[in-house]
C-alpha cells in the first residue's frame, strides 16, 4: 500500500479496546523464563511476534497456552534448555531478549542473531557490553549465534555509550536474578521499560528507576507467579 485517503468532516463514535504495547510484550514474554511458577499475561496484542515467541518458549519446554486472543498461560518450570536457536527465533528482531532472560536463568545463553523486519542494522553490541560487565563471556559462533556464559553472573555499575532500549531491557532481564545490585546509567526511558519493569516487580524482581535514565535492580533467587 502506497498512500491512505482520508476523508474528514464526518462524526466519529464507538469504541476501540486498545490493547498492550508490542515492544512491551515481546520483553514481558520472555522475562517468564526467570519465573519459578507460572504466569498469566492478559491484554497482550494479537500479532505475529506474539505467536512466534510463544512458539519459541514452546520449543524450549514452556508449556504456554492461548487463554482467549488476548491472554496468555505460561508454565516456564520445564524449560530444560538455554539454546534457542531455531528458524523461528531469526524470524523476530526482539528475539534477543532471550540472551538476558537465559542467562539470568542458567548463566549462559545461545540464541540465534535475529532477523525480522528490515530496519537496517540494529547492532546489539551495548546489549554484549552490559553482559560482560556482569561477567560473561560473549562470542559470535558461525556468524549466526550469539553465545553467553558465566560462572558468577554479578551486579555491576554499566554505563551505556548510546541510549538503548533493547539493552536497557536485555540488562535488566539478566541482573534481576543476579548477584548483588546492576546499575545502568544512560538508560532508555521508554513506556514499555516501565512497563518490563513493573512486571519483573510484580514476580519478585527489585527494578528502581525505570523511565530514568538511572535504573537499579537488586538480583533476587526467586520469582513467583503473577
Amino acid at each position: 500500500m502506497e498512500k491512505f485517503v482520508v476523508n474528514g468532516g464526518k462524526p466519529l463514535f464507538g469504541e476501540v479496546n486498545i490493547s498492550g504495547a508490542k515492544n512491551a510484550a515481546v520483553a514481558i514474554i520472555p522475562a517468564v523464563i526467570l519465573c519459578d511458577e507460572p504466569c498469566q499475561i492478559e491484554n497482550i496484542p494479537n500479532i505475529s511476534d506474539v505467536s512466534l515467541i510463544s512458539r519459541i518458549l514452546q520449543q524450549m519446554g514452556a508449556q504456554v497456552r492461548r487463554i482467549n486472543k488476548s491472554s496468555l498461560y505460561i508454565d516456564p518450570t520445564h524449560i530444560s534448555t538455554h539454546s534457542a536457536t531455531t528458524e523461528l527465533v531469526r524470524g523476530m528482531r526482539a528475539s534477543y531478549y532471550l540472551l538476558g532472560a537465559l542467562l539470568g536463568r542458567c548463566g549462559k545463553a545461545q540464541v540465534a542473531l535475529p532477523g525480522g523486519c528490515n530496519f537496517g542494522v540494529r547492532p546489539i553490541d551495548q546489549h554484549l557490553k552490559g553482559f560482560e560487565a556482569m561477567g560473561a563471556v560473549t562470542q559470535l559462533v558461525d556468524g549466526a549465534i550469539i553465545e553467553a556464559n558465566a560462572d558468577n553472573l554479578h551486579g555491576e555499575h554499566i554505563y551505556l555509550d548510546v541510549v538503548s532500549v533493547g539493552a536497557t531491557m536485555n540488562i535488566m532481564l539478566a541482573a534481576s536474578k543476579a548477584e548483588g545490585m546492576t546499575i545502568i546509567e544512560n538508560a532508555a526511558r521508554e513506556p514499555h521499560i516501565v512497563d518490563l519493569a513493573n512486571f519483573l516487580n510484580s514476580m519478585g524482581a527489585d527494578v528502581r528507576g525505570a523511565g530514568t535514565d538511572v535504573i537499579k535492580i537488586r538480583g533476587v533467587k526467586y520469582l513467583h507467579g503473577i
